[in-house]
């Protein structure tokens, strides 16, 4: 077994991490992660955190669940993997139904890869062939919002709109036209909520008034934009935006990658506004946030386009390798029987309770000038000045500096720039929800005020 040393020395010579400088990286020192157990990571030197993130959003029922890991490896005695192109397979089926029954009426056609950007890809690939396909080839364009993130690939990123992210790659880009932001906050429109009446959704009308003969569809993160810093819709902007596209008969696409599985206190955050999509983007919680696997759900309209005769070349052609692995399946199997049977639903609520509690008391610290959020999804924003929202300056990395304080106090979780997230595993205990809310105000303290 490899000492702790041996494997920092093995990634600062060869590994090359995500959304990482990777110049600053060795500095930190890097945190070796070794074990996992319920709702905590263990290093190599055996100290423990809480998994504040879920491990980037994807920790449903904690790690290492006896259910999930039996089921794997119960699979795994059967069948490690088989293509999906020509054949099928038990757990791709009988997921493929479960799903269907799960998510909002007509999504019942399940389209299987391994994460989110890839389902966002297929879903902007699906909508755009149906048009081409129903006799309206001039739909060739697509709507998105200012702020949104859809995933890394570049079809994903080109409906993306995160300059700081993605503005190195506009040459390889598809054009987008844009929605305001719904940022009560900081309303690019300058109006107030309640009594704008939506008007960063009904913003949607005009455009697809005057080019609405060529809109393919308009992509959006129901109810929170994630990576924008979790921005929290109004309600009811949802609900205006499905109506919109549907008077105008523009596809809609729910991207619900971090949203669903229970983030947002519904198991699908479409179903807090009774919303049906026509396309559904599924991935990062899927399989409890085990292994690989996302989805894409069209409905009857959708999938009716794309068939034909051989000759017709409808087909979809898109695919890959691991497609429905049987593992990945499994586990999504194992984790949806979870959430029924421990009624993972009801215990959110509880928790969602527990957190907005608890940040009230972060919410009147001098530095943190707004708190945002939706179920256990939580955006804490920094800044230097309260009452005029200034900014820290970048440099000076008050996000990180925070996370790397919670760090000591026992907590792992990670901001977006200068905005603190908490996105807390669904099966967390309400002393471990406490732990993380106690850790988190305590760190903006020390960082943002001094205070040991």
């Amino acid at each position: 077994m490899p000492t702790t040393q041996e494997i920092i020395g093995q990634d600062l010579a060869h590994l090359w991490h995500p959304f990482t400088q990777m110049k600053l990286w060795p500095g930190e020192p890097p945190l070796v992660i070794e074990r996992g157990e319920g709702n905590w990571l263990i290093d190599s030197q055996g100290r423990r955190y809480l998994d504040g993130c879920s491990s980037l959003w994807v920790t449903v029922h904690g790690h290492n669940h006896p259910r999930i890991n039996r089921a794997i490896a119960e699979q795994l005695a059967l069948l490690d993997h088989s293509t999906l192109l020509g054949l099928t397979h038990p757990g791709a089926a009988r997921l493929a139904a479960e799903l269907a029954r799960l998510v909002p009426v007509d999504l019942d056609k399940v389209f299987y890869s391994e994460c989110g950007s890839t389902a966002v890809e297929i879903a902007l690939k699906m909508a755009f062939q149906f048009w081409q396909q129903s006799g309206r080839p001039e739909k060739k364009r697509f709507l998105a919002l200012e702020g949104a993130y859809h995933g890394d690939t570049l079809g994903a990123v080109s409906v993306g709109g995160m300059p700081l992210f993605h503005q190195v790659y506009g040459p390889l880009l598809f054009d987008v036209d844009r929605l305001p932001q719904p940022h009560c906050r900081l309303c690019g429109l300058g109006l107030s909520h309640p009594s704008c009446d939506l008007a960063c959704a009904q913003a949607l009308e005009p455009i697809l008034r005057r080019h609405g003969a060529e809109v393919c569809a308009l992509i959006v993160e129901p109810k929170v934009q994630g990576a924008a810093g979790m921005i929290v819709q109004p309600p009811g902007y949802l609900t205006r935006l499905a109506q919109i596209c549907r008077r105008y008969d523009v596809l809609l696409i729910a991207d619900e990658v971090a949203t669903g599985f229970g983030r947002t206190g519904a198991m699908f955050a479409c179903d807090l506004e009774g919303v049906c999509p026509d396309l559904m983007c599924l991935g990062k919680g899927l399989t409890g946030g085990v292994l690989p696997l996302a989805a894409t759900l069209a409905g009857q309209r959708v999938y009716q386009a794309f068939l034909g005769e051989f000759e017709e070349f409808k087909t979809f052609f898109h695919g890959h390798t691991y497609t429905g692995n049987p593992l990945a399946c499994a586990a999504a199997l194992a984790s949806l029987e979870l959430f029924a049977e421990t009624r993972l639903l009801e215990h959110v609520a509880v928790l969602s309770g527990l957190l907005a509690r608890g940040l009230e008391r972060i919410a009147q610290m001098e530095h943190v000038v707004e708190v945002r959020r939706q179920g256990l999804m939580v955006g804490i924003e920094l800044a230097a000045d309260k009452d005029s929202g200034l900014a820290y300056e970048p440099g000076l990395r008050m996000g990180h500096q925070v996370i790397m304080a919670a760090r000591g106090r026992g907590v792992v979780i990670r901001p977006l720039g200068d905005t603190v997230v908490l996105m807390p595993p669904l099966a967390s205990t309400p002393e471990e929800m406490e732990h993380l809310l106690m850790a988190v105000e305590a760190s903006i303290a020390q960082v943002t005020e001094g205070r040991a």
